[in-house]
């Protein structure tokens, strides 16, 4: 989709609203990723919003992240949520998640959740350097320490196989996507405490996990906290542990996107170029043969989930230079009336509009695009920058999007998807 395309009126209207929806979810110095259904501080969200806040206000950008990493725990890790004000109306709050002194959180003062999510912050920041340098360089080179520890948490923690493993399907950032469906079925939710669910308040339950998955998401919350947030108690106890794409791809791109930033305020990259070598092994160890492509992974029972899902490619956006998962891109973009689905839509558990069950999610476009550009597979990035553009276009800034017909789902005026059409989807602006 060109500008002609879509008219110079109708573009600009669309960046003023996606600015707009910016400042609305602003609460000074964060984001919010939409009112009301999330009433806080979320980790990729937050580094999106910056990335988002780049295309207008590059002093605003850097905040964003600094701030997200003023929730920085002792032992590196960044939570996927900070509470910096309290909301009754979401669920599960800070009481809930219990972290006040778990093991690692050290002298963290803000409330969080227990868990991280993609580490995507150095990647994002990166490009918010270059794209403005001079106004960046002393705020990365501040930054980067808490990068390093974050990553250094993340390889440490989580990537015993090499790849990357989630304690929870919230860490994945998709929630329940089928990738996590042997594990998930693994886990006997007895014993979960009372709750009262707050997102189907706010949006359609058919557009949500069910009960049955948010029972055991409780269920993981308590089994942790009951563990002090102990990452060693918990990678030898707990029987939920899958080895991610989102993770694993995310990580490894962060960490090549690390050592440009070290090479460029003078830091030695050794320990960098450890992490890239063993995530490139780990990366090996996802490939799954049978759909031709890369796949979650349990690590209980050794199975790959047989999940083709948005994150199988996001293999590019690492780095990897493999043109095996090709053929199974093809399929998706030819099958599909707008790209790219967060699950094969001919397969069994699709949905069109249960979150990570089939939408169309455009940060996951963002990443998954960039990365097939870099590696030249043009006409593919450009299929699926178009669609992205088209979908918002027609349908507003939602959380995400039916890959049939393009119906908006979730929460609306959302902060991600408006960041991404300023920073790469829309045509009148250049790509930051």
């Amino acid at each position: 989709m060109m500008e002609d395309d879509m008219g110079t009126m109708e573009c600009s209207a669309l960046d003023a609203e996606a600015e707009r929806i910016l400042r609305l979810n602003d609460r000074g110095g964060y984001t919010v990723p939409t009112d009301g259904l999330y009433p806080y501080q979320w980790n990729w969200d937050s580094a999106f919003a910056a990335l988002g806040f780049a295309a207008f206000d590059i002093d605003r950008a850097w905040t964003e992240i600094e701030t997200l990493f003023t929730g920085q725990w002792d032992n590196g890790m960044v939570p996927h949520i900070l509470f910096h004000r309290p909301d009754p109306g979401y669920f599960p709050g800070p009481e809930v998640w219990g972290t006040e002194d778990a093991l690692g959180r050290g002298g963290a003062r803000l409330p969080s959740s227990g868990i991280s999510q993609p580490p995507v912050a150095a990647s994002l920041a990166w490009r918010i350097y270059r794209a403005d340098p001079a106004a960046g360089r002393d705020r990365l080179a501040a930054l980067f320490p808490k990068l390093m520890a974050y990553h250094r948490w993340v390889m440490g923690a989580r990537a015993e196989s090499g790849a990357v493993a989630i304690t929870h399907p919230w860490e994945a950032g998709r929630d329940n996507a089928p990738d996590w469906d042997e594990a998930m079925a693994g886990i006997d939710p007895q014993g979960v405490e009372p709750y009262t669910r707050r997102d189907t308040g706010h949006v359609d339950a058919r557009m949500r996990p069910t009960k049955e998955d948010y029972d055991r998401y409780i269920w993981l919350v308590q089994f942790a906290k009951a563990r002090r947030w102990d990452e060693v108690a918990i990678a030898a106890e707990s029987p939920f542990r899958v080895a991610d794409p989102t993770l694993t791809f995310t990580a490894l791109r962060s960490a090549r996107d690390l050592r440009e930033a070290a090479a460029m305020i003078g830091e030695d990259s050794g320990e960098i170029d450890d992490w890239i070598a063993r995530l490139e092994e780990g990366a090996a160890g996802l490939w799954n043969d049978a759909i031709g492509s890369y796949d979650a992974k349990n690590l209980r029972s050794g199975n790959f989930a047989g999940s083709l899902s948005n994150a199988s490619f996001l293999s590019w956006w690492g780095g990897l230079s493999d043109d095996r998962p090709r053929a199974a891109l093809t399929r998706i973009l030819t099958i599909s009336d707008y790209a790219l689905p967060s699950y094969d839509p001919t397969g069994p558990k699709f949905d069109a509009l249960r979150y990570w069950r089939g939408p169309i999610w455009a940060v996951m476009n963002f990443m998954a695009a960039n990365g097939m550009a870099e590696q030249g597979l043009t006409a593919e990035a450009e299929r699926i920058r178009t669609d992205t553009a088209r979908l918002i276009a027609e349908n507003g800034f939602a959380e995400y999007f039916s890959p049939k017909d393009g119906t908006p789902a979730g929460g609306g005026t959302f902060t991600w998807t408006a960041a991404v059409w300023l920073a790469w989807a829309s045509p009148s602006r250049g790509k930051v």
